[in-house]
């Protein structure tokens, strides 16, 4: 019985190498460019509802949240199928791993909204430009399962916050500080995701 469980156990280790060293396929560029054009939408409602939103910061934290909440639901669905469908028996693998690099992020993004909400609301203001520094750690870290030029899009959530950061109070929380940086970024991981897997598929 001792020697099955070994032998369980190596089973599951070989898994997780294996899972470790394959590029991680789950992502779909359909769905991440919907998320980018939901992006560009929320930024329109915004300009529409909060032309204010330094006055309004429940409901431009409330929009950007639900924003979020939804583009997140749609990559994990078809994160969860999709991988099933290609990675087959090492999906479960694959999914966890990718979790786990990119959920820190998402946390620290979530604890730095949290904080800044309750204790210091006059920086408010700052939440934009940390919520697209700790998205390009996120990619940054998830970048040794995914198409190397991915990276790119890691550079440019890092290049957009700093910016968001530097023009300051007056115009970080204008939507389409948020559209732009997300509704683009988006887009671009969905093009280089498509473009990768198409050399995929011309490879087999």
């Amino acid at each position: 019985m001792n020697d099955l469980y070994q032998a369980l156990g190596d089973i599951s280790r070989i898994r997780r190498q294996v899972a470790a060293t394959t590029e991680f396929r789950g992502y779909g560029p359909a769905t991440l460019a919907a998320t980018g054009i939901m992006a560009i939408l929320a930024a329109g409602a915004q300009s529409f509802l909060f032309t204010e939103p330094a006055a309004h910061l429940t409901g431009y934290l409330a929009l950007w949240s639900a924003t979020a909440v939804v583009a997140m639901t749609l990559t994990g669905i078809q994160m969860f199928t999709r991988s099933r469908r290609i990675h087959s028996a090492l999906s479960d693998d694959m999914i966890r791993m990718a979790a786990e690099q990119f959920l820190p992020s998402l946390g620290a993004g979530l604890l730095l909204t949290v904080v800044l909400f309750r204790y210091v609301p006059q920086s408010l203001w700052l939440l934009p430009g940390l919520w697209q520094i700790v998205f390009s750690l996120g990619i940054f870290s998830s970048g040794r399962f995914l198409p190397k030029p991915v990276l790119a899009a890691g550079a440019w959530y890092m290049f957009t916050g700093l910016a968001c950061i530097a023009i300051g109070p007056a115009a970080a929380l204008s939507p389409w500080a948020m559209g732009i940086p997300y509704g683009a970024g988006q887009l671009l991981v969905a093009a280089i995701l498509f473009h990768a897997n198409r050399k995929a598929a011309d490879e087999v």
